[in-house]
């Protein structure tokens, strides 16, 4: 296991055109760290940094107290799951999780008791002597994360590793993860777009768009407390409802008659543009210790346990969470209020968190 540091790592193709702007953490070790924004915003390009696939153009990259920039790949001690499982379709299973320790001209003993142990971990031991294409999707992947395991690397990299799973086999090898990374401790860097699999892996989350990491954290904390409408709207599902408006004296104006009290410290500066925050759940029907407003009820979308009551205000979209029995009519109007402790202001201009 090992320690990663990364010191102002930035990365550009062109010379005045950046893709990676500086990007500064401490990867503790034994920690399970989940890089998370949409596409293109560059966390499989850090990953790949990080694995020496890219060069990195300014900066440090350090793996267990030295610094790798000039690495090669092999040499760095790191084992990397893709998410096309990049497994040799001549080979057995067996064969697959193996060849990585022949090429480095491992005794036949070794070899084959990491192997083994290995395949318990994962479950594998009764398909050792199959090919690729006599198995599922899941079981796929998890002969590549085997074949990264047997070669007891300081560090996992997994790049999207569940993109290409259906719903229930990703649920499935997320649980399966987390125990692996229970029972081995390495330090693991998991790159994804889908914010849930980044909340139920992560010890903690770097969260990026556009190639700035936005804000680092742990999962509970980076929902609880974000710092910038970027990360509100993209951190949660259903995401952060927003609402445009401006200052007025010690409220924002969001139109439709609707104003929303600032918190006593964000008070002052009249008519600056402020956007405000409220999650679905946060929105109380009726009875809330906020000011009380109207939306009316498109659609109601009902999931079991909860439901949830997609809204307008004006021209304003919002999405209330409630229980699953409360189900009103399309058409109809409601009554909610925001609660105050959990509403939120950002800049609108700059996104930052107020």
């Amino acid at each position: 296991m090992a320690q990663i540091v990364l010191k102002d790592v930035k990365k550009s193709y062109t010379k005045d055109v950046l893709v990676i702007h500086g990007v500064d953490v401490t990867i503790a070790d034994g920690e399970f760290i989940v890089i998370v924004g949409p596409s293109g915003c560059g966390k499989s390009t850090l990953l790949r940094m990080i694995a020496g696939l890219e060069q990195i153009t300014a900066g440090t990259i350090s793996i267990a107290g030295g610094v790798v920039n000039d690495v090669e790949p092999k040499d760095r001690n790191i084992a990397m799951v893709f998410q096309n499982y990049a497994l040799y379709p001549h080979m057995t299973v067996y064969e697959n999780m193996s060849y990585g320790l022949r090429i480095r001209r491992m005794s036949k003993a070794e070899i084959d008791q990491r192997v083994q142990r290995a395949a318990k971990i994962l479950e594998l031991g009764q398909l050792l002597a199959r090919k690729p294409r006599e198995l599922s999707g899941g079981q796929r992947q998890r002969v590549a994360m085997g074949r990264a395991i047997v070669r007891e690397p300081a560090a996992f990299l997994f790049d999207e590793p569940l993109s290409n799973l259906d719903a229930k086999l990703r649920v499935q090898m997320r649980l399966e993860i987390q125990k692996l990374h229970r029972d081995l401790r390495t330090t693991s860097i998991f790159v994804t777009h889908d914010q849930v699999e980044a909340m139920t892996l992560a010890d903690r989350m770097i969260v990026m768009n556009l190639g700035v990491v936005e804000q680092i954290g742990r999962p509970i904390d980076v929902y609880d407390d974000p710092a910038s409408l970027f990360v509100a709207g993209f951190i949660g599902s259903p995401a952060m409802n927003f609402l445009p408006g401006r200052r007025a004296g010690d409220e924002v104006d969001v139109g439709e008659g609707v104003r929303v009290p600032l918190p006593e410290e964000l008070r002052g500066r009249a008519g600056e543009a402020v956007t405000v925050g409220v999650r679905p759940e946060h929105l109380v029907i009726a009875g809330g210790s906020g000011p009380t407003f109207s939306l009316k009820v498109d659609t109601v979308e009902a999931l079991g346990a909860d439901s949830m009551l997609h809204c307008a205000l004006g021209a304003n979209a919002l999405v209330v969470r409630v229980d699953g029995h409360v189900t009103p009519e399309p058409g109809t109007s409601i009554a909610v209020s925001a609660m105050p402790d959990k509403t939120f202001f950002f800049d609108t201009a700059s996104g930052k968190r107020l």
